[in-house]
């Protein structure tokens, strides 16, 4: 599909940069206020760049992953994605 992802990587703490596979690209950022529930582990840097690609969505150990479709909306919209 076309909101795939085929390639993460982390930029900086809090930031991603992300590829699709219809060649859209752009970043995820992650707002302080982001780092709760699930994502409270991500605050820690060192938990944070342990960021891959399993299949066609962003993961972290733990079952954490973002969605690739909604993903994909934001970032064709407005360049990035930005989680509160």
């Amino acid at each position: 599909m076309e909101w795939d992802v085929v390639e993460a990587r982390v930029l900086e703490h809090g930031c991603i940069y992300v590829k699709f596979s219809d060649g859209l690209e752009g970043k995820v950022r992650f707002n302080s206020s982001a780092y709760r529930g699930v994502f409270e582990k991500l605050r820690d840097p060192a938990e944070f760049n342990k960021l891959s690609v399993n299949g066609y969505f962003v993961t972290w150990p733990g079952q954490l992953d973002l969605a690739p479709d909604a993903m994909h909306a934001a970032i064709k919209q407005q360049g990035e994605w930005v989680l509160n």
